[in-house]
């Protein structure tokens, strides 16, 4: 990992920690609420389903931040995702099935507004 830093500064080390922990996240969340079928092995998350678990966890995590934490460490976009998860491949850190293609992650959403927590304000119409 330390090569892997060096080789390639566009990122910072919590940059490939935060890409595994949405993984997980993905893994519990997005996997978990289609169906595991009690398979022994983790099943595929494909470049799509990583980046909207990385937004969702990022929102989690860090709430207003995400967009300004994400910088910080050198992801400015979804097509970032995707470089670090081939960085993290290359050194055999994660898996890709044949389907999966670097361009799976690029332009998946805007990072100006994906990061905006949503939330409703309660009305007190109980007069």
């Amino acid at each position: 990992m330390r090569d892997l830093l060096s080789e390639d500064t566009r990122y910072k080390l919590e940059a490939y920690q935060f890409i595994r922990e949405a993984l997980q996240y993905a893994h519990e969340h997005v996997l978990d609420s289609g169906g595991g079928g009690g398979e022994q092995s983790p099943r595929h998350i494909t470049g799509q389903q990583l980046c909207e678990a990385c937004r969702l966890y990022a929102i989690e995590q860090y709430g207003y931040l995400s967009k300004m934490v994400l910088a910080n460490w050198g992801i400015h976009s979804t097509s970032d995702f995707g470089e670090i998860v081939y960085n993290l491949i290359r050194i055999e850190q994660m898996r890709k099935s044949e389907s999966d293609q670097r361009e799976d992650f690029d332009d998946l959403y805007a990072f100006d507004d994906a990061f905006e927590p949503s939330f409703e304000l309660a009305s007190d119409d109980q007069d």
